[in-house]
């Protein structure tokens, strides 16, 4: 877009209503309509992909708060190599955590392979028993729906892994159940009504048909266009290096198996500067530290939410946290809770009574950012100091 065209759309859409008309990620403002929409509020809510939908709002009181919740990566299952890789009976590995994922306003996590019952494109595996591909039969989506999933980020490296197939199909059945996903260049992001606010997601990786994670000025690009549309932005990266040994933020590119993940650090800052109101971080496998810029909460890596039969889980790659975070409706970071998780077994969430990742993560924020001055109860709470 051109400058002139960005200073007139700054004008029509930074407002608190921002009534616009989005077609391909293009945006329109509607001028003509403002009288008449005047006593009867409305938004248009895209989604990138050229689909759009007249959505009332209401109007809470402008002092409420939004409530998020975000949690880190999520396989429930693979029937690839072979299905005795599901939970058995089709069991749903969320249950046991569904009514505190239900419990905000808006539930987000990163979702973390394909859905496909069965076909696609296999990536190249030597040996199809160690392969670590992912595929999820359909009904798994049925299961973060029941579990309360509003939002996911399919910017992951096993997004990939059954081709294009994988990729169509993933889409084709979120949006028949109706959860939002953001990530690929074919849906670079999506939008959501909450409390009569427009709630963008975008998402990043360093991974093929992903928005890059590395490509900073296309990434400020997106950024800037769905902060226009858009009262409140997410976005989510998957990046940083894996493993045990990978929890720190290092402020400098990380690299895994031969692989640019990138400057986490550097590209949350560069997001939120480009408009981003909250960055949710993903892909080490392990839960790393929280931040704070300009009023706007970031965390670097969630960890394996559920993570079912194919994952390490041992020690840190075991333990997990729920973040329910408060904001304000410009997005400005209030206060958090910390939900301790663990996974035992072949996996899947419940509830840690030992709070092992709160623990975790206030060594990680002392040792990582000890210029931010958190306040983390033992009880989960957490805020900054006044």
């Amino acid at each position: 877009m051109s400058d002139s065209f960005n200073a007139v759309m700054s004008l029509y859409m930074k407002s608190s209503t921002r009534n616009a008309l989005m077609l391909c990620g293009v945006v329109v403002p509607i001028v003509a309509t403002v009288v008449y929409f005047k006593t009867v509020p409305f938004k248009w809510i895209g989604n990138g992909r050229g689909n759009f939908v007249h959505a009332p709002i209401d109007q809470p009181a402008d002092d409420s708060l939004i409530s998020l919740i975000a949690v880190g990566d999520m396989m429930l299952g693979t029937n690839y190599p072979s299905a005795d890789l599901l939970p058995a009976n089709g069991q749903n590995i969320l249950d046991p955590l569904k009514d505190i994922l239900r419990n905000a306003d808006l539930t987000f996590g990163n979702l973390e392979g394909t859905v496909l019952n069965s076909g696609g494109d296999v990536k190249a595996c030597s040996d199809p028993s160690k392969c670590y591909a992912f595929r999820q039969p359909e009904y798994v989506v049925d299961h973060l729906k029941d579990a309360g999933f509003d939002m996911v980020s399919v910017a992951n490296n096993h997004m990939g892994d059954f081709g294009e197939p994988g990729r169509t199909n993933t889409q084709k059945v979120l949006k028949a159940k109706g959860i939002k996903y953001a990530g690929l260049e074919t849906c670079p992001w999506d939008t959501i009504h909450v409390k009569g606010l427009v709630i963008g997601l975008t998402a990043f990786a360093p991974n093929s048909g992903c928005l890059k994670l590395n490509e900073y000025e296309r990434a400020k690009k997106i950024i800037t266009e769905l902060d226009a549309i858009s009262d409140i932005v997410l976005v989510s990266f998957h990046g940083g290096a894996e493993g045990r040994s990978r929890t720190n933020v290092t402020r400098k590119t990380e690299e895994f198996v031969g692989e640019n993940r990138g400057n986490v650090y550097e590209f949350a800052h560069m997001a939120i500067d480009a408009g981003a109101d909250m960055v949710l971080g993903h892909g080490p496998h392990v839960t790393r530290a929280i931040d704070c810029y300009k009023g706007k909460f970031i965390t670097y890596s969630m960890g394996n939410f559920a993570t079912y039969a194919r994952f390490s889980l041992s020690g840190v790659s075991g333990i997990a946290p729920v973040y329910k975070l408060y904001f304000k409706r410009n997005g400005d970071f209030v206060r958090g809770e910390i939900v301790s998780i663990q996974q035992l077994g072949e996996g899947g969430p419940t509830i840690d009574p030992n709070k092992q990742v709160l623990a975790e993560i206030r060594r990680l924020c002392k040792m990582d950012f000890p210029e931010i001055p958190w306040d983390i109860t033992d009880d989960g709470k957490f805020e900054l100091k006044k």
